[in-house]
């Protein structure tokens, strides 16, 4: 049986519409079917605003665009014909987007009633804020850590040596995730998890839109990073909440992910970091993969049994490490913090 055609939210502002949205909400997914269906029923019952949704497939094979066809034929969607990775499947629904305020959310996001209006409210009312997320929870409902501070050398060391548990309530040793943060408060941090974004259209029309030589992890550590130098504020508001399931798209190939994730990283240090920050980055990161491949062969050899969670374990630091080897640090003269052609957005 065919699932029931969700009706038009009075609020929507299609394509072609002469009434623009306060928001547009831009969403990537690959081969997550399931969770783009919750997320976009979610956002049809959440948000009070004059809206637009704006889905990018990246050439799905798990029937997500004759799903959005049949369902929720006011989702504006564009099929790029090829798995482009965030980045670029962000940037083709931003360039489409006709909103005041740009929301990036995850497929695998649940956003929260009045979620977005909060955020956009907030906006409104702080015209020095380029950037907001909110408050984020896991499918099981605990919190998930959802800002970050830009990474260096000791705020990495700090969680690889897991000093972030040690003392647990110092911003000194919190690591990168800002571990010692309970995030029941308003705070200005400097990077916010790219599950959920909302960015002022004026602010990304000055900073650029995302990197596109990142293809999936970090772009948000870099967009963020860019916002903050062109002199906005980023903020983080836990009166607006979402659930944020993880691993909608990275599930479908997890060691595919785990050194892309190392890739890109790396890739980020190059561009804001000088060949002796970046060598020392690369050491943590070995040390890194290497203590918790020991810990999962540990694992695999005490049990009785052989276990499937340990040995994928054991794989995504193997395929990490081989990252890390391929893509070591190479001179390139001082680091380039505008090696990427970034297109304006259109109106």
């Amino acid at each position: 049986m065919n699932d029931p055609l969700s009706p038009t939210p009075p609020n929507i502002c299609p394509l072609g519409s002469p009434s623009l949205p306060v928001i547009s909400v831009i969403i990537v997914s690959w081969n997550a079917s399931k969770f783009l269906e919750e997320c976009i029923d979610s956002l049809s019952r959440g948000v009070a605003l004059p809206y637009e949704v704006i889905v990018v497939d990246n050439a799905s094979s798990d029937g997500s665009p004759e799903m959005l066809a049949a369902k929720f034929p006011w989702v504006q969607l564009i099929q790029s014909g090829a798995n482009l990775g965030f980045s670029k499947g962000n940037n083709l629904g931003l360039r489409q987007s006709r909103g005041k305020y740009y929301a990036l959310v995850n497929s695998d996001v649940n956003v929260f009633p009045d979620c977005l209006d909060k955020l956009s409210r907030f906006l409104d009312e702080h015209p020095d804020v380029g950037m907001v997320g909110p408050r984020v929870l896991s499918g099981d409902g605990r919190l998930q850590i959802s800002c970050r501070r830009f990474p260096n050398l000791w705020n990495s060391a700090c969680e690889v040596f897991r000093l972030h548990k040690l003392f647990p309530s110092s911003a000194f040793f919190g690591g990168e995730e800002m571990f010692f943060f309970d995030h029941r408060k308003l705070c200005e941090v400097e990077v916010l998890s790219g599950c959920f974004i909302v960015a002022r259209r004026s602010a990304v029309e000055q900073f650029g839109l995302l990197d596109e030589s990142f293809f999936f992890y970090a772009e948000d550590v870099d967009w963020c990073r860019r916002c903050t130098q062109s002199g906005w504020k980023i903020l983080f508001c836990p009166d607006a909440e979402s659930i944020h399931y993880g691993g909608g798209s990275s599930s479908n190939d997890p060691k595919r992910f785990a050194a892309t994730q190392l890739k890109a990283r790396l890739h980020l240090w190059a561009k804001y970091y000088s060949i002796f920050s970046q060598w020392g980055f690369v050491c943590i990161l070995i040390f890194h993969c290497s203590l918790r491949l020991f810990a999962a062969w540990i694992v695999i050899i005490v049990r009785s049994r052989k276990k499937k969670d340990p040995v994928r374990f054991a794989q995504n630091q193997i395929a990490g490490l081989k990252a890390i080897l391929h893509n070591l640090p190479r001179y390139r003269g001082a680091p380039n913090r505008n090696d990427a052609v970034i297109s304006p957005v259109n109106r």
